[in-house]
């Protein structure tokens, strides 16, 4: 039976309190046990301080990538390891060249469209995960939120501040767009978006019509100008197939079943 090895000596109460004050809870953290490890193994100074750094530097970056996972705003954490791209009929070196997230780089745009349960919804939030583990700020709407903050912004006269702050997102979202009709302050909200990130920042949208036929569920003027500028620099990915959900849910996959 092995003998655990014995706990690392706690850091000086004035080194912790140094720490504390200068916010650095990562490095703190790894302090005892590296600093005996460079005891131990007579490393040169530099090098431990490479190693507190370092893991400082990790620790704030999982922070920051858990942060803006909750600001996003995701629907359900899906992301490319739940990704099944052979039940998808995306081509595959789409699929992998969208993963490569170039397009966001290059403020481009992106339409998935198709009946509903392709598993639209579930690519653009995989790409989504995937754009904030490279560093990237993503905002996720539905046409409905993103109309009611847009509501909510006309109230108190923000409307500039708050899609301002909407587009500071590298990737915006628009999810489920066709489900509903969408009236003039949808279409609004949705011009507003698209307008002030047209080639600053990238939009994927989602939606059961391809775009061109936004005009069959909002006021056709506004429609006209939204998906002039959401298509110039777009790339339009049509899915076909049927229902994921339905297949599953007639496998019997898609509840626990009882006992």
């Amino acid at each position: 039976m092995s003998v655990p090895a014995p706990a690392p000596p706690p850091l000086p109460a004035d080194l912790d309190a140094l720490l504390r004050r200068l916010r650095l809870p990562y490095l703190r953290r790894h302090a005892p046990e590296v600093l005996a490890a460079g005891k131990a193994q007579r490393w040169d100074p530099a090098e431990i301080l490479r190693v507190l750094l370092a893991e400082e530097a990790a620790g704030r970056d999982v922070a920051t990538r858990n942060q803006r996972r909750r600001a996003a705003g995701f629907p359900s954490g899906k992301t490319l390891d739940s990704w099944d791209e052979h039940a998808s009929s995306i081509p595959a070196p789409t699929q992998s060249a969208l993963a490569t997230l170039e397009w966001i780089d290059r403020a481009e745009n992106l339409a998935v469209c198709g009946p509903s349960g392709t598993g639209k919804s579930h690519f653009v939030e995989a790409l989504g995960h995937a754009a904030i583990d490279a560093g990237l700020r993503v905002s996720w709407f539905t046409l409905e939120t993103l109309t009611a903050m847009i509501g909510r912004a006309k109230a108190d006269a923000s409307i500039a501040k708050t899609v301002a702050k909407i587009t500071r997102a590298d990737l915006v979202v628009v999810d489920d767009i066709g489900m509903l009709p969408a009236g003039q302050d949808a279409a609004e909200a949705f011009y507003r978006v698209i307008d002030a990130a047209y080639e600053k920042r990238s939009v994927a949208v989602t939606s059961n019509l391809h775009p061109s036929g936004f005009d069959t569920i909002m006021p056709k003027t506004l429609a006209t100008a939204t998906v002039d500028r959401l298509l110039h620099h777009a790339h339009v990915v049509l899915v076909e197939g049927s229902s994921h959900r339905l297949a599953e849910a007639t496998a019997g996959k898609g509840v626990t079943p009882l006992t």
